[in-house]
């Protein structure tokens, strides 16, 4: 019997997050990780990235892309829901909990992300406008009403629908994004909620496999 290749994913050639683990790869690096399938990374500069070759693998020209195979997906909430749906480990196997599990993971991708993408495009683009001040209240005030909502549901659990699920691991890739805003201390319960993500091994090895990379690209 003829084993699977390995899952390639194309990451940043030079991540702008240097290394830090916010480069949406992480999410595709923590997800193989956690449900122990080996992996091998691709790395892209922003010049290929929006060349044939690679809009050929993702239409927008970005990363990441996995490959497997004969199959080829972009857009990481895609990509992990494959890779929760064909390995154990990220999603239950009682059928209502699986639907609430991802739907958890449509929540972060669709919900919650978006307005904190915005803030960062606030923050590295709108600077210097005369409306940033307004525009950056408006968009935390956005933010501040989807973790209230979050923090909410979460209470005093250590995950949102009882085991560790992709959901989770969605969720709080996409949290982590705020670190370092101070909108995540008004909450201590999505906090600790983090802390927890960044806690498991499947996470830490991610981590250490994302960092290693760009340390390895900036040397050369």
């Amino acid at each position: 019997m003829t084993s699977r290749p390995k899952p390639i994913i194309t990451v940043f050639e030079r991540s702008p997050d240097e290394g830090k683990g916010l480069a949406r790869d992480m999410r595709v690096r923590w997800a193989l990780e956690e449900v122990g399938k080996p992996y091998e990374a691709r790395s892209v500069s922003f010049a290929a990235m929006k060349e044939p070759a690679h809009r050929a693998l993702h239409p927008f020209g970005q990363i990441p892309t996995f490959e497997e195979g004969d199959l080829c997906l972009f857009e990481t909430g895609a990509i992990v829901f494959h890779i929760a749906n064909r390995h154990a480990g990220l999603l239950p196997d009682e059928a209502n909990a699986r639907a609430r599990a991802i739907a958890w993971m449509f929540a972060a991708i669709s919900t919650i992300e978006p307005v904190i993408i915005d803030r960062e495009v606030v923050h590295y683009l709108e600077r210097d406008e005369t409306w940033f001040e307004q525009r950056l209240h408006t968009v935390e005030d956005r933010i501040r009403n989807k973790l209230t909502d979050l923090s909410r549901h979460l209470g005093d659990a250590d995950w949102l629908d009882g085991m560790f699920s992709a959901g989770d691991l969605l969720t709080a890739d996409v949290l982590r994004r705020l670190n370092g805003s101070g909108l995540l201390d008004e909450h201590p319960n999505l906090l600790a909620f983090v802390a927890r993500a960044e806690a498991r091994p499947a996470f830490r090895r991610a981590y250490k496999a994302q960092y290693a990379f760009f340390n390895a690209a900036v040397s050369v």
